[in-house]
């Protein structure tokens, strides 16, 4: 099928941008989501027209109907001098293929019968004709032999009419066509598709199917997500989608598309994540980059899409389980609405947290992540002076631990999570460094991999290392709740380390985050007293007395761990200086 703009140089002439503008939004709103639901794909585009294959000269002819039709609704209420009306062209006809392009005979005739179709019309070869009769409630006029320009013989040509009962025809055709959608798999689903090559630079394409082959690869390191294939995803490349269409084919709940262009000496990628059932735009990013490295650059891309749109997932998936009745909740449910209150991070919050996850294990006896994430409160509850029962937690916490290690070997979140709880419960470091490591292999991208390995490193003498993991963690997760958790772990590392105005800072901004953050507080204190910042260093003292009143000096080595006798003397000395009380 070949179509351009009738009159389209007069109409630029007339009005440059309003014509640009109303090109767009029929191209964005009608041609190209109606030839992606009929099965065709956009071949090329040029200023006013296109080229686009179809299977089945069927599809193309229900398609042409159908954009026509949706263009002259759009323009009942355009002046006539100022509408934008559609010729096509459909042929049947053997081509070649060549890098995405085609070439061919069958493209020429195609090209030939769209000129001579009427603005509004479709014209058709004979060949196409044969194929379509009788399949179209839609009459076709005989334009005989028609002489086309660089084709040697005449053909017959036919004019498909558009009317009324041709449209109400296809509208049943299509209603009874769609498939049954996939169901939806009990994880969070998602489908990343090709991104769209904005420049004419080839090299651009292997940037951009690189960089998405990277996303996928990223994404299905997570145990908690179900990701399409690469080969599934890329079926659609070439394509205008619909995204509730591919959200029904694939049986996805989200849907990442993007597109890079080329700008001088530079990459400019977007993307955005879709809810595939609504359509909504849950979020969007343009990220920037020399060219001088291209395969750092896609590796850096990748990093930042994965980083920024997993905790959005998860964050969806919060709010689509808090819409749902308490009488039909699963443990999946049950486990979302934990993290929800986890990621509050208040007393009553974590309490509420363990008590939601342990509905979660309750309906789901092998539930990896949910027997870490349990474990992790209460290793929280402990560093925040939160324990009500000091030595059933300890049990809990431990049999939590052990169940989420056996049943979650593949399940980074559920190693990681577990791993905190025995270094920081049990003080076994080395066991805790090895799940923690072990999670890192499993996904390198899972922030609270690095996250809760850089308290453990921290507490065993290695501050410097123990940044390092903190760092990358605020670097794969920007947006992640547990950001103020990460820069206050930093700020005490740095502390430890003996950088006191550095974690002054740190632990400041944190607070500033997440006001009821005490273990930020308690940095910001000591570091501030230290630094000589003996304001600052009162003011988070306060914080510290209202977070937790039964504080004193004496619990430092308690809730801080640190193996090294220096550090533990230096966190007294300091909050011995802020006023804490012994």
């Amino acid at each position: 099928m070949a179509a351009d703009v009738a009159g389209y140089s007069l109409l630029m002439g007339r009005d440059e941008e309003g014509t640009l503008t109303q090109l767009k939004a029929f191209r964005k709103t009608l041609v190209d989501p109606t030839i992606a639901a009929h099965r065709g794909r956009i071949v090329k585009t040029t200023g006013d027209g296109m080229l686009v294959e179809f299977a089945s000269a069927v599809e193309a002819a229900r398609c042409a109907v159908e954009v026509q039709r949706g263009v002259a609704l759009g323009n009942v209420d355009v002046p006539q001098q100022a509408r934008i009306e559609f010729r096509i062209g459909i042929h049947v006809g053997d081509i070649i293929f060549d890098d995405n392009d085609i070439f061919g005979d069958g493209v020429n005739i195609a090209a030939r019968l769209e000129g001579i179709a009427q603005p509004g019309g479709i014209c058709i070869s004979d060949d196409a004709q044969r194929q379509i009769r009788g399949k179209l409630d839609s009459p076709f006029e005989d334009m005989g032999p028609q002489n086309l320009k660089n084709i040697t013989e005449p053909m017959r040509a036919w004019r498909l009419s558009v009317d009324a009962k041709a449209a109400e025809y296809l509208s049943a055709e299509r209603s009874a066509g769609i498939a049954q959608p996939l169901a939806l798999p009990d994880k969070p689903s998602i489908a990343v598709l090709p991104f769209q090559n904005m420049s004419s630079d080839p090299e651009q394409d292997y940037f951009a199917d690189g960089m998405v082959e990277d996303i996928i690869t990223a994404l299905s390191r997570y145990h908690g997500l179900f990701v399409i294939a690469r080969n599934s995803s890329f079926a659609y490349k070439g394509q205008a989608v619909d995204i509730k269409r591919v959200g029904r084919e694939l049986g996805v709940r989200y849907v990442l598309e993007g597109s890079v262009r080329k700008i001088p000496g530079r990459v400019r990628v977007t993307a955005q994540l879709i809810d595939a059932a609504t359509g909504a735009h849950l979020w969007a990013d343009r990220f920037d980059g020399a060219m001088e490295d291209i395969f750092d650059l896609q590796d850096d891309i990748t990093l930042k899409v994965v980083g920024a749109i997993a905790p959005k997932l998860e964050h969806a998936e919060i709010d689509r389980a808090m819409r749902k009745p308490t009488d039909s909740l699963d443990g999946y449910d049950y486990y979302l609405r934990a993290m929800a209150s986890f990621h509050k991070a208040g007393r009553d919050d974590i309490k509420e947290a363990v008590r939601l996850f342990h509905k979660a294990i309750e309906l789901d006896d092998g539930y990896s992540s949910a027997y870490g994430m349990a474990a992790w409160c209460y290793a929280r509850r402990k560093l925040n002076g939160w324990t009500d029962d000091q030595s059933a937690e300890t049990s809990d916490a431990e049999r939590l631990a052990k169940r989420a290690i056996e049943c979650g070997k593949e399940d980074a979140v559920a190693l990681a999570s577990s791993g905190i709880a025995i270094g920081y419960m049990f003080d076994d470091f080395e066991r805790a460094v090895s799940l923690m490591d072990r999670a890192q292999e499993l996904n390198p991208n899972l922030a609270m991999a690095f996250h809760l390995s850089g308290w453990i490193r921290c507490f065993m003498g290695q501050p410097d290392l123990a940044i390092e993991h903190l760092e990358r963690a605020v670097r794969l997760s920007p947006l992640d709740p547990q950001r103020p958790g990460m820069l206050a772990a930093i700020a005490a590392a740095h502390f430890a380390a003996g950088r006191f105005e550095v974690a002054a800072s740190l632990a400041t901004k944190a607070m500033l985050e997440q006001s009821n953050n005490f273990i930020a507080a308690l940095v910001a204190a000591a570091s501030n007293a230290l630094a000589g910042n003996a304001e600052a260093a009162k003011t988070a003292t306060e914080l510290v007395r209202s977070s937790d009143p039964n504080f004193r000096i004496k619990n430092v080595k308690y809730r801080l761990p640190h193996r090294q006798p220096e550090v533990l003397t230096r966190w007294e000395d300091a909050l011995r200086k802020a006023g804490m009380p012994e």
